[in-house]
């Protein structure tokens, strides 16, 4: 297929690309600054904003397939003017990509979306019928995926909610090791609530299923068979590094620290990848020591 990818110079997005042409895929990727994408050879490289009208909108006409990951990161301070960026970069660039492919384009579209759509559930499962939870993210979330559903008209649509992506280099990992390397590391308040997290090579992996498997469709959880608390998470680092994990963040420091964004840290969400499974989809990487050993190996 060729494939139209955004936010292909993120965490997600450059290891895509380099999965999408490994399979014989071709990619055209819009990217706001082409001289700065450093993209695989062979991707070509379009600049643009999806979230504003351009020239890209006739690219993605061309296509046959869209994997849409663009997204301000979450991470970081929570003032009104970076909810609004959150929100628009999601939301605004979705609505637009879908009009173009409800007009005529690509039959698939791999949407971005996050497990942050459930919201704070405690100790309760969470596949993919679970309904959408109370917050800002589940807002956004939900605003996502209605956002894209336009483009079902004419596509099949698959939303891709998914958890903490922990990679060797970007994402929450590098931020959760360090007070480990300072022999500060351990759980997060009482590190009981839950944490779905997965390896990037599973989310590229469950990007390739859905882009590629014809029965995928509607929401699809990007998490590891096995969420983990927060304490156990903690636990597996500790083991993996060789550190210990005692030393205790109080909740009131985490949300002195970030603000409103604390509710998502501490965010208790037990999420399952019930409908991957049952596509057939299996994990590279469905053990969280297994996980951390590949990442953390010097």
């Amino acid at each position: 297929m060729h494939v139209f990818l955004t936010g292909a110079t993120g965490l997600i997005g450059r290891p895509a690309a380099a999965a999408l042409l490994a399979r014989g895929h071709a990619v055209t990727a819009l990217t706001r600054s082409a001289a700065r994408a450093a993209l695989p050879p062979g991707v070509r490289v379009l600049e643009g904003d999806p979230a504003s009208p351009g020239a890209w909108e006739e690219a993605l006409a061309g296509c046959d397939a869209c994997v849409h990951l663009a997204g301000e990161p979450v991470e970081g301070r929570w003032t009104a003017a970076k909810k609004r960026r959150i929100r628009d970069s999601r939301v605004l660039s979705t609505e637009r990509i879908a009009a173009v492919i409800r007009a005529g384009g690509p039959r698939v579209l791999v949407s971005g979306s996050a497990v942050g759509f459930y919201g704070a559930r405690g100790d309760e499962v969470l596949d993919e019928g679970a309904g959408p939870g109370e917050g800002f993210l589940a807002e956004v979330s939900q605003a996502w995926e209605a956002a894209a559903r336009p483009a079902e008209a004419r596509a099949r649509v698959t939303w891709l909610r998914t958890g903490i992506v922990l990679a060797r280099e970007g994402g929450a990992l590098p931020r959760l090791v360090q007070p480990f390397r300072l022999l500060a590391g351990g759980p997060l308040g009482r590190g009981d609530f839950w944490q779905p997290w997965i390896h990037l090579d599973d989310e590229v992996g469950l990007v390739l299923l859905a882009l590629e498997d014809a029965r995928a469709a509607g929401p699809l959880n990007a998490a590891a068979p096995a969420p983990a608390r927060n304490r156990d998470l903690a636990q597996a680092v500790g083991r993996v590094l060789h550190r210990p994990a005692l030393v205790r963040t109080p909740e009131l420091a985490v949300r002195l620290a970030v603000g409103e964004m604390a509710d998502v840290v501490l965010a208790s969400q037990r999420v399952v990848p019930r409908r991957a499974l049952e596509l057939g989809y299996r994990f590279r990487f469905p053990d969280l020591d297994a996980a951390l050993a590949d990442l953390l190996a010097p």
